[in-house]
C-alpha cells in the first residue's frame, strides 16, 4: 500500500520461519524484519513475562563501526533501547496481563535508507507478526511520526523534514483509542499539540485494515492459553477480610508513602497467613496463594478506581487538580558550577549543572546517525535508596535511560544556542527519593541548576506527571494532577508533559487500558498545564532569572574570529603551535571550520596569554607593520627575522643599512635582536622586512 506518499511493503515467507510470527517490513527502502515468539510453557511469575527488543545493524546503513577496536554491533545504543520501549509500549496493554508464557518480539533492521525513520515500520511489524502468529494478542495496533514544517502537519516527516520541524511526535494505538505518546517540541502552545496527536491518530485506520487484511489471509489459529478466571467465592473473602481494612490503610489522612505501603503490606501478610492456616491441607496451596495476591492488588484497583470515579476521593485527600507540597532551592552544593533542589511531596530530584570547554561534546555514531556532536546532555540515576530498597547498583536499565531522555529532551528546547553560549552542559539528576514522576521532578531540578550556574536559558521549564481512572465501559472518567503511589500503580494512564509558561517541550503516555480519546487528551494537556503555571511560580519564588555571573568554580570561554585560511598556521605542523600554546597557559582551545576559535581557561592569567599567543599567530602582516623580531637566519643575499612565533620574513641585503653592506655577518649575528618593518607580503605570503625604517 502507499503510506503518506512512500510504498509500505509486506513480504512473508521468505525470510525467518521457526518463530510463531514473522514478517519483513519495508518502508520507502527502510526494511525491519520482526520476529514474534511465544514460550510452550507458563513461567512462575506474577507479571506478563513480555521482552521486546529492537536490533540496529550497522550493515543496515552500509556502515562499519567506527571504534578502532571494536567491529561487531554490540550491545543495543540508547537509541535503540528507546526505540524498543517506544515499540512495547503500545503493545503491552494489548495482551492479556495474565498470560504467563515468555512472549518476546525481536525487531531487527536490516536496510536503512536514511531517509524513513526505521522504528515507525518496526512498530507496525511488531503488530503485524503477532496478529499473523498463533500468539493471544488484542491488536492490531499502529503507530506513525507528526511533524510540522513551515506551518503545515507532515505524516511521517523525513529525516530533513525533522530538523526543520516544530516538533517530533510519535503517536500509536488502535483503530478507537490512542494509547501511547512520545513527543518533543519547540515550546508548542497544548492545543497545537493535541491537533497533531488527533492528526497522527485519524490516519491509524489505513495501517489496521492493512494488517488485518494481511492476517485474514495467512494468520494462524490463536492458541488457547490455560488462563484461569479467579474462583469467585475465593474473590468475595478476600474482599470480606480486607476491604474495611484496605479503606483505613488507603485512606488515613497524613499517612506518607512508607507507612502507606507498610499498612498495606500488613494487611496482605495477615490476609496469606489466612489462607495458610485454613488451606494448610490442601495441595493445591501454593497456586491459591498466588491467586490471592493477584486478587488482592485487584481489589486495592477497585477500592482506587471506585473512589475517584464515584468521590473524587484521592487516597492522600487531595482534590483530583491539587499538586502535592513543592518546595525548590538552589546553590545546595558549594563547589559546583550549579545546583537545584526539586521536592514534590517525597519526590525529590538534585540536579547538578558542569560547564565545559567545546571540545567536551559527546561524540555520537550510530546506525542512523554518522559520526556527530552533542553539546548538551541530561543524565539521570535512580539509585534503590530512592525507593527504600536495598537493589543491585549497577549498569543503567531501560527505565533509566528512558527517563532520562525524556527530561533532556524536554529541556533541550531552553538551552542557549552554541553562538551565544558555547559551553558544553551536562545536567545529572539525582533521585534522592521518589514517590511518582521523578522524571518531571528532573526537569524542574535541572531548570533551577540551569540558572543557578548563570546558564541563559530562555525560560525555565516545569513537568507534571498526570493521571487517568476509567470505568470498565471506558465511558466515565477522571483526570487526575501529580500522580502518586497507588495512583501511579492502578491508574490507567500515566502521562507526563513538560514545558514553559509558554507551552510544550516534552510529552510521553502510557496505558494499562485500550487507549484513551483525543477528547482526553486535549483535557489532560489543559489540566497539567494549570499544574505546570503553579510549579513554574515555585521556581520562580527560588531563583527568577539565570545569575549574572557563572560561579566562580567554573571556566571561562572567550571566542575569537580568525580567517579560516589562518587554522594551519594556527595549529602548526602535527600540531606543535596550538599544542605550545596550551602547555604554557593551561588553556583548552578548540577552533572549528569557520574560524571560531573557543577558548577556555580556569584563570584570568591563563585566558589573556592564550589569546594573545592566539592573536600573534593569526596576525595578517600588512605593509608598514614594524616588529622587533629575531635573526634566525643568515645567507648571502640576505637575513631571515623571525617576527612572531612560528613566522619570520626576510631582510634582503641592501634592506639593512642605508650605508652599503659588504658582507652580512659583519652587521648582524644569529639570535640578534632587531627591529624591522614589512615592507611587502606576496601572493604566496612571504614577507619582505627591511631595517631602513617605514617606507
Amino acid at each position: 500500500m502507499d503510506f503518506a506518499g512512500r510504498p509500505l511493503k509486506v513480504e512473508l515467507g521468505r525470510l525467518g520461519g521457526q518463530a510463531n510470527g514473522v514478517c519483513v517490513v519495508q518502508y520507502g527502502e527502510t526494511t525491519v524484519m520482526v520476529n514474534a515468539t511465544m514460550s510452550a510453557f507458563e513461567k512462575p511469575v506474577d507479571y506478563l513475562p513480555l521482552q521486546v527488543e529492537y536490533e540496529e545493524k550497522y550493515y543496515a546503513a552500509g556502515k562499519i563501526k567506527g571504534s578502532k577496536w571494536i567491529k561487531r554491533d554490540g550491545r543495543p545504543s540508547e537509541e535503540a533501547i528507546l526505540a524498543g520501549r517506544l515499540i512495547d509500549r503500545p503493545l503491552r496493554p494489548r495482551f492479556n496481563n495474565k498470560i504467563r508464557n515468555e512472549i518476546q518480539v525481536v525487531a531487527t533492521v536490516l536496510s536503512f535508507d536514511g531517509v524513513n525513520d526505521s522504528d515507525i515500520p518496526a512498530l507496525f511489524g511488531a503488530s503485524l507478526a503477532l496478529m499473523i502468529s498463533d500468539i493471544p494478542f488484542n491488536g492490531p495496533i499502529a503507530g506513525v511520526r507528526v511533524g510540522r514544517v513551515d506551518g503545515k502537519l507532515v505524516l511521517n516527516p523525513t529525516y530533513s523534514e525533522r530538523a526543520s520541524s516544530d516538533f517530533d511526535v510519535v503517536v500509536a494505538g488502535t483503530e478507537n483509542r490512542i494509547n501511547m505518546i512520545e513527543a518533543g517540541a519547540k515550546i508548542v502552545p497544548e492545543a497545537e499539540m493535541a491537533a497533531a496527536i488527533k492528526f497522527g491518530f485519524e490516519s491509524f485506520k489505513s495501517l489496521t485494515d492493512f494488517q488485518l487484511k494481511i492476517a485474514g489471509e495467512v494468520g494462524k489459529t490463536k492458541k488457547q492459553l490455560v488462563i484461569a478466571e479467579h474462583d469467585k467465592e475465593l474473590v468475595d473473602e478476600v474482599r470480606q477480610l480486607t476491604e474495611d481494612k484496605l479503606r483505613i490503610a488507603l485512606y488515613l489522612p497524613g499517612k506518607g508513602k512508607n507507612e502507606l505501603y507498610e499498612g498495606i503490606g500488613k494487611i496482605k501478610a495477615e490476609l496469606m497467613d489466612h489462607f495458610k492456616a485454613t488451606y494448610a491441607a490442601d495441595l493445591t496451596l501454593a497456586k491459591k496463594l498466588s491467586e490471592v495476591s493477584v486478587i488482592f492488588e485487584e481489589e486495592i484497583d477497585r477500592m482506587v478506581h471506585k473512589n475517584v470515579l464515584e468521590e473524587e476521593k484521592r487516597p492522600d485527600g487531595r482534590k483530583i487538580d491539587q499538586l502535592r507540597a513543592l518546595s525548590a532551592d538552589t546553590s545546595i552544593l558549594p563547589h559546583t558550577h550549579g545546583s537545584g533542589l526539586f521536592n514534590r511531596g517525597t519526590t525529590q530530584a538534585l540536579s547538578i549543572l558542569t560547564l565545559a570547554a567545546p571540545g567536551m561534546e559527546q561524540w555520537l555514531e550510530t546506525m542512523e546517525i554518522n559520526l556527530t556532536k552533542k553539546r548538551f546532555m541530561h543524565h539521570y540515576s535512580f539509585p534503590p535508596y530512592s525507593t527504600g530498597e536495598v537493589k543491585r547498583v549497577g549498569a543503567l536499565g531501560r527505565r533509566e535511560i528512558g527517563h532520562g531522555y525524556l527530561a533532556e529532551r524536554s529541556l533541550e528546547p531552553i538551552i542557549p544556542n552554541k553562538d551565544e553560549f558555547p559551553y558544553t552542559i551536562r545536567v545529572v539528576s539525582e533521585i534522592l527519593s521518589s514517590n511518582g514522576s521523578s522524571s518531571m521532578a528532573s526537569v524542574c531540578g535541572s531548570s533551577l541548576a540551569l540558572m543557578d550556574g548563570g546558564v541563559p536559558i530562555k525560560s525555565p521549564a516545569a513537568g507534571i506527571a498526570m493521571g487517568l481512572m476509567l470505568d470498565e465501559k471506558g465511558e466515565k472518567y477522571k483526570i487526575l494532577t501529580d500522580i502518586q503511589g497507588p495512583e501511579d500503580h492502578h491508574g490507567d494512564m500515566d502521562l507526563k508533559v513538560a514545558g514553559t509558561k509558554d507551552g510544550v517541550t516534552g510529552m510521553q503516555m502510557d496505558v494499562k487500558v485500550e487507549g484513551i480519546t483525543v477528547e482526553i487528551v486535549e483535557k489532560t494537556l489543559a489540566q497539567a498545564k494549570k499544574a505546570r503555571l503553579e510549579i513554574l511560580e515555585v521556581i520562580n519564588k527560588a531563583i527568577n532569572a539565570p545569575r549574572a555571573e557563572l560561579s566562580a568554580h567554573a571556566p571561562r570561554i572567550q571566542t575569537v574570529k580568525i580567517n579560516p585560511a589562518k587554522i594551519g598556521a594556527l595549529i602548526g605542523p602535527g600540531g606543535k603551535i596550538i599544542n605550545e600554546i596550551i602547555e604554557q597557559t593551561g588553556a583548552e582551545i578548540d577552533i572549528e571550520d569557520d574560524g571560531s576559535v573557543f577558548v577556555t581557561s580556569m584563570t584570568p592569567e591563563g585566558m589573556k596569554k592564550a589569546l594573545a599567543l592566539i592573536a600573534e599567530v593569526t596576525y595578517e602582516v600588512k605593509p608598514g607593520d614594524e616588529f622587533d623580531g629575531t635573526v634566525v637566519s643568515i645567507r648571502d643575499f640576505g637575513a631571515f627575522v623571525e617576527i612572531m612565533s612560528g613566522k619570520d620574513g626576510m631582510v634582503h641585503i641592501s634592506e639593512i643599512s642605508d650605508q652599503r653592506v659588504n658582507k652580512i655577518t659583519d652587521v648582524l649575528k644569529m639570535g640578534q635582536k632587531v627591529h624591522v618593518w614589512v615592507k611587502g607580503v606576496d601572493d604566496m605570503g612571504k614577507i619582505s622586512l627591511t631595517m631602513k625604517g617605514k617606507r
